[in-house]
């Protein structure tokens, strides 16, 4: 924000409510426990919303969303501004779905309020525009970026507690850095996320890497 790279903006849906304790909640239909989200001050705020961004894209945060990935971030990078509708309770009138463009969840939980939700992708998205970070090869590389996990890091010392930085990471030789760094990648995956291999894009090599590593868990498995 200090970098005029995004700028965030909160609106109190309540500034939107009628009458003297301006309610954006009530009781649902049909009778159930737990209240819901008003229509008319959602409406109100959306509307604002558009005409002081147009173009927007209009983001539902709940848990009936489609899952937010790294791929999602990306997408949502490309846009010139998001409104996020933060639900509560146990959910918004459905009513106000005409205003809605999308509705994304942040995984397979229950949050008291889409606030966390709302920065977790803000945060996940920014960090894709360019300047946010560092160095733009950041964003390139990192976690999921390709279906794959990053590879293993080290910094400073080179020993700690007796154990060593591996030896190609010190050999200066940047093409058997990046050989050792996709086989790391790789194996962290197969390890850690086996389902993500699925996506991935894998060369040959790739796959005899992973072969490999498949035959040795085998047999440390069954010793």
């Amino acid at each position: 924000m200090e970098k005029n790279i995004i700028s965030v903006r909160p609106m109190d849906i309540r500034d939107f409510a009628d009458g003297k304790h301006r309610i954006t909640d009530d009781r649902p239909y049909g009778g159930g426990a737990g209240m819901v989200m008003k229509p008319e001050p959602l409406a109100g705020a959306v509307r604002q919303a558009r005409e002081q961004m147009p173009g927007c894209r209009t983001i539902l945060l709940s848990p009936q969303g489609r899952p937010f990935k790294q791929s999602v971030a990306g997408e949502l990078s490309l846009l010139d501004g998001l409104i996020f509708i933060c639900g509560r309770y146990e959910g918004v009138d459905e009513r106000i779905y005409p205003y809605i463009d999308d509705e994304i969840s942040i995984g397979d939980y229950v949050l008291t309020g889409g606030e966390p939700a709302a920065m977790i992708i803000i945060d996940a998205v920014t960090r894709l525009l360019p300047g946010a970070l560092g160095s733009d090869e950041s964003a390139d590389k990192d976690s999921f970026s390709d279906h794959l996990l990053e590879h293993a890091h080290f910094t400073r010392p080179q020993v700690f507690e007796g154990e060593s930085v591996p030896d190609v990471l010190l050999s200066g030789n940047h093409g058997v850095i990046e050989n050792w760094r996709r086989e790391s990648s790789l194996m962290r995956t197969l390890l850690k996320r086996p389902d993500l291999l699925e996506k991935a894009e894998l060369s040959e090599k790739d796959r005899e890497i992973l072969k490999r590593w498949c035959e040795h868990i085998g047999r440390v498995i069954s010793d």
